[in-house]
């Protein structure tokens, strides 16, 4: 699940996260720790334009800062940037920053990286907006060179070279943290076969799914021998859920409903070939988070398996 309180956007942040906190951070994390939920979910944005602010808000907590102190009171689920706008920062920084993670979380980091949106966001960081595609390309190579098992790792691209430079510490996870790559767009969908580990939607509804997959499948098999091999997760953002019968107005596309009813539905992404499902709950306070939360677990869960 994507943490709350971490970012205000209008498109899915409720009311109550305004006034929320660290503490109240740390009550959900301990809770999806507690409760069994795969991973932990942070996104990126290092500032917002006034322009987009309205809807985005300027509330984005730092992803690296963000799992970092969230390592400290979890000890089973996994931490996720979804997602870290890898382009705006060197590599090297990068892997830098998310191996401390990965070695304070022992192992737990997923590193998810996307190209990014905000044109102001690049431009005030000195980087071409025009060409995020082809310098994220880049960044995903020379970070899975950074992120490997060597002390001194090495890379030679077109804008990134290092060489007898160490970093420590490692990962704790070796060959290394996976890299999930985040997008819908032909080129986003070619970085995440050929490059990446995973591909996390950025929210395709389920309609869209099945073709996005196969485009997915159809260029890592096009790679041939030579091309990426080995596992490949697949993720998918659910409606808006709440489990049981709400006693307000959670919208039209929040998906409500015994564990069963929900289960089913949830089943179908699956089908689609779907490895894993990141969930948002309607709630009205922290209280009704966690409440759904435990109703998830122990109700919906269960039934997702076969």
């Amino acid at each position: 699940m994507q943490l709350p309180i971490t970012s205000l956007s209008t498109l899915y942040a409720e009311p109550w996260e305004v006034e929320a906190g660290p503490a109240d951070l740390r009550k959900v994390a301990a809770a999806a720790d507690r409760l069994g939920f795969a991973y932990l979910a942070t996104c990126d944005h290092v500032a917002v334009p006034v322009r987009l602010a309205a809807a985005m808000g300027t509330v984005w907590y730092d992803p690296v800062a963000t799992l970092a102190h969230l390592a400290a009171v979890t000890e089973r689920t996994l931490l996720l940037s979804h997602v870290a706008v890898a382009a705006l920062r060197h590599p090297l920084a990068l892997a830098k920053q998310y191996a401390t993670v990965d070695r304070l979380a022992g192992g737990r980091l997923v590193l998810g990286v996307g190209a990014g949106h905000v044109r102001e966001e690049f431009q005030a960081l000195g980087v071409d907006f025009g060409r995020r595609g082809e310098i994220l390309d880049e960044t995903v190579d020379a970070l899975k060179a950074a992120l490997g098992p060597s002390e001194f790792p090495q890379f030679s691209g077109r804008r990134f070279v290092f060489r007898g430079l160490g970093q420590a510490p490692r990962p704790a996870r070796t060959p290394r943290p996976p890299i999930w790559v985040g997008g819908s767009s032909p080129a986003a969908l070619r970085r995440a076969a050929l490059r990446g580990d995973g591909w996390l939607s950025q929210g395709d509804r389920r309609e869209q799914l099945p073709q996005r997959i196969a485009t997915l499948r159809r260029l890592r098999e096009e790679a041939g021998p030579g091309g990426p091999g080995g596992p490949f997760a697949v993720g998918a953002i659910s409606e808006a859920l709440y489990v049981g019968t709400p006693a307000w107005d959670t919208g039209a596309r929040t998906l409500t409903g015994r564990p069963g009813t929900i289960a089913e539905s949830l089943r179908v992404y699956g089908a689609m070939g779907v490895n894993q499902i990141q969930v948002r709950f309607r709630c009205r306070d922290l209280g009704e988070l966690l409440d759904q939360m435990e109703a998830f677990a122990d109700g919906v869960a269960p039934l997702l398996h076969d």
